[in-house]
């Protein structure tokens, strides 16, 4: 199940490489009916991606890198390409709902669940926060909290890992509540994550209790916010959770919850 945004981010990119790709098709002067015989494709096909209405496979994509002697970074821009990267790490553990890109190349920096947790944080788009909850639950026993925790608090974000977590735990209640999970596989994952979740949550806040620290600044995460009075209308419908961890977004509890049941109903 494809959302609005993911959408929209292949079409950006689909038409990026197309562009891109005749560029260099033409450079060297070569027709249609050359380059698709160098990629091993239909001229129809090639016709097809320059319009921007195909794409290549991984395959075509890396040898068309190969043989145009060019990075990745020429068909896309820097931004584009880490928010795909982002993306892919986060379908690969857990996220079956969002559409893995052929077009972007695997960072050895995103191999680990720990670092895609802590990118997609800090990248902290609507559509890689939400695709978080089915990451956690089904990597919680392969994370180290603390260590994730203590690496965001240098980076002063530590509270978006907290936020999360309690959207990721009110999300699997609210699952529950709705007949559960399918499998019998989902239910003991499920109940694992919560124990995980919860206990680092419980000692993060038992560990400040007693404290009387001011309030923290606003964490803005909506890119919508730009003005003083759309970031007192976002606070205003901001959820329980959010106001308790000072982050400033729309969304809710039931947004992590969607995520859950469209990366199970993928699986």
């Amino acid at each position: 199940m494809k959302t609005y945004n993911d959408s929209k981010l292949l079409r950006k990119l689909r038409l990026q490489i197309a562009e891109k790709a005749r560029e260099l098709r033409l450079s060297r002067r070569w027709t249609q009916a050359e380059l698709s015989e160098q990629l091993h494709l239909s001229q129809n096909r090639l016709s097809e991606i320059e319009r921007g209405t195909g794409s290549f496979t991984a395959e075509q994509f890396l040898l068309l890198l190969k043989l145009f002697n060019v990075p990745v970074s020429n068909f896309v821009s820097e931004s584009d390409e880490q928010d795909l990267r982002i993306q892919n790490a986060l379908a690969r553990l857990g996220a079956f709902h969002l559409q893995e890109s052929a077009h972007v190349l695997p960072s050895d920096q995103l191999d680990d669940v720990h670092d895609v947790v802590k990118e997609a944080l800090v990248d902290h788009s609507p559509r890689t926060l939400t695709a978080l909850a089915p990451v956690l639950v089904r990597n919680a026993a392969r994370l180290n909290l603390s260590k994730l925790y203590a690496e965001l608090e240098k980076l002063g974000m530590e509270r978006r890992l907290l936020w999360i977590l309690e959207n990721t735990l009110i999300a699997l209640g609210l699952l529950r509540r709705g007949g559960g999970p399918k499998f019998r596989e989902w239910a003991r994952i499920d109940r694992m994550a919560e124990v995980v979740l919860q206990y680092f949550l419980n000692a993060i806040t038992s560990r400040d209790r007693g404290s009387d620290p001011q309030p923290p600044a606003p964490d803005i995460l909506d890119a919508t916010i730009r003005s003083e009075r759309t970031l007192r209308e976002v606070q205003g419908s901001s959820s329980e959770i959010s106001q308790r961890w000072g982050i400033v977004t729309s969304l809710q509890p039931e947004d992590f919850l969607q995520a859950l049941k469209a990366a199970r109903a993928e699986h």
